[in-house]
């Protein structure tokens, strides 16, 4: 492979979806990281460019040659979004995944690290999931066109490094939060449409009304934690076979603990309330860390309680420029 490209005498680190919960906490990250002083990270928004458009990214490449790229642009959405819209969060994430990976063998990037989700595991699994399963079973279809299209990039690794012998992997986080999160109620996720509802509940009076019957479980993992271990992953991890990024399987817990959570460190003094007309999704699809423990066994996570109430005090001080 040809040298790496330099930008300012500077090797350099390409961020899609750079601005939003993950790219901020990823920014934050490298400011504090003696190593990235020598590197010239590039964190990309919307306005750099469509990424469902080749020829856009195309340019992106053109102009800032990096030789590393961490991939998190998708198109996302909370459960409901993703029932209404599968063939949208197919078609988009699929040929945004396309355009960015074939981007990077054309401009020789030397290592590719792509963002998964758990929502790729299949459906009907024994727990707790690890990287052997994602392909032993078709997904919940509640969000099928995203999780298929979100497995094609597992898959592409593979054929990358047969084809070409290119180092390209992907890390599977758990449910994320945090500060610079999408709070919008419909469209969001769990943790932070929460903190949004509960900040109008406590405004306007009312109940805090949670959608389903609160039961499901989930491992969520604080922003700033998950971008502390993909900067790790982009330096050390060397396997192109997926790797979870999690908390461990104890720090569990039911999205009703979550709410009551929420509620504390809003200081809602009002009721809480499961509508049980609503859809849960999947019960529970808890995730296996082990092979990151192999590798940081000691790694301290931030306990939930205490990025709750970060992202609470986030939002309720950023309110008017928060996206919702």
């Amino acid at each position: 492979m040809a040298d790496a490209p330099v930008n300012d005498g500077k090797l350099t680190v390409l961020v899609t979806g750079g601005t939003g919960l993950f790219g901020k906490a990823i920014e934050e990250v490298v400011r504090q990281d003696p190593t990235a002083q020598n590197e010239n990270w590039v964190f990309l928004s919307s306005k750099d460019g469509n990424l469902v458009d080749r020829a856009s990214v195309e340019k992106i490449f053109e102009k800032h040659k990096p030789t590393y790229v961490i991939h998190l642009a998708a198109k996302v959405g909370g459960l409901f979004h993703n029932m209404r819209k599968k063939v949208d969060f197919y078609r988009e994430n699929t040929l945004i995944n396309d355009n960015v990976m074939e981007c990077c063998r054309i401009h020789g990037v030397k290592k590719l690290v792509s963002c998964l989700s758990t929502c790729i595991f299949p459906d009907k699994t024994p727990y707790p999931i690890d990287e052997t399963m994602v392909h032993n079973g078709p997904p919940h279809n509640s969000n099928l066109g995203y999780s298929v299209a979100k497995r094609m990039i597992d898959v592409l690794n593979h054929c990358y490094k047969d084809q070409y012998d290119l180092d390209y992997t992907s890390i599977i986080p758990t449910n994320i939060y945090g500060p610079h999160d999408n709070f919008n109620v419909d469209d969001g996720h769990v943790i932070p449409g929460l903190i949004h509802k509960c900040y109008m509940a406590k405004r306007d009076g009312t109940d805090f009304v949670i959608w389903g019957s609160g039961s499901p479980l989930r491992q969520f993992i604080y922003s700033r934690d998950l971008a502390d271990l993909t900067v790790w992953v982009l330096r050390n991890y060397g396997s192109i076979d997926p790797i979870i990024l999690s908390v461990d399987e104890e720090a569990e817990v039911s999205i009703k603990e979550v709410a009551e959570m929420v509620a504390e460190a809003m200081a809602f003094e009002g009721k809480v309330v499961c509508d049980t007309s609503k859809a849960d999704g999947q019960h529970k699809k808890t995730a296996s860390n082990k092979k990151l423990r192999t590798y940081l066994p000691e790694y301290q996570f931030t306990p939930i309680k205490e990025g709750i109430k970060k992202s609470v005090d986030w939002f309720v001080e950023n309110y008017e420029m928060a996206r919702k």
